[in-house]
């Protein structure tokens, strides 16, 4: 029983990354204190007294160093800030979002896609509008030109054109940037008047 025990450890200090205290496997380390000095070169039991000392862990921070550097910290506030900093690159990635219409896509539907699309730029995410055309479609962009330009002048309150309409293949895309939401909501988000 003891012997799974103990490959559980190992595995959770592999997973956690970072080695401290006891699982430090190197006979000598390169120490750094708390606030950033180096103490030198020393043995492992004389750099686990020195953190003992100040109350806090040995943490192996370049185990491919030679000899391996280990800092004084406290490892709990370690990897807390580890796991925020993670989560505050994670959340703030900006992702690219796809709208597809026809040229002929009724006046409900656009208003639809066009709802779907304020919620995307209202969150700061990109929307790629695409116009795909059919058949003979094609003899007549400016409908789909007419369109992508509408769509940006009613979304103005939470976007910022990034790429005007142009023609891709037998496809017009425009690309807008969100800029989150509003200060002030408009009265009719998608005024069906407007042409």
């Amino acid at each position: 029983m003891a012997r799974h025990s103990r490959s559980k450890d190992v595995r959770e200090s592999q997973d956690e990354g970072a080695r401290i205290n006891k699982r430090i496997r190197a006979f000598e380390v390169r120490v750094i204190d708390p606030d950033g000095e180096q103490l030198g070169v020393m043995r492992l039991e004389d750099a686990l007294d020195s953190a003992q000392g100040f109350g806090l862990d040995l943490v192996e921070v370049a185990p491919n160093a030679r000899p391996p550097v280990c800092k004084i910290m406290d490892y709990g506030k370690y990897k807390y800030e580890m796991s925020k900093k993670a989560q505050k690159s994670k959340s703030a990635r900006v992702e690219l979002k796809e709208i597809k219409m026809r040229p002929k896509t009724d006046e409900h539907d656009f208003h639809t896609k066009l709802r779907k699309a304020r919620g995307f730029l209202e969150k700061t995410n990109k929307v790629k509008f695409t116009v795909r055309f059919r058949g003979r479609e094609i003899t007549h962009p400016e409908i789909a030109r007419a369109m992508l330009e509408r769509a940006a002048k009613i979304l103005t309150d939470v976007s910022d054109v990034e790429a005007n309409p142009r023609l891709e293949g037998r496809a017009m895309t425009m690309t807008l940037n969100g800029t989150g939401p509003p200060e002030e909501v408009p009265e009719n988000l998608l005024d069906s008047n407007e042409s």
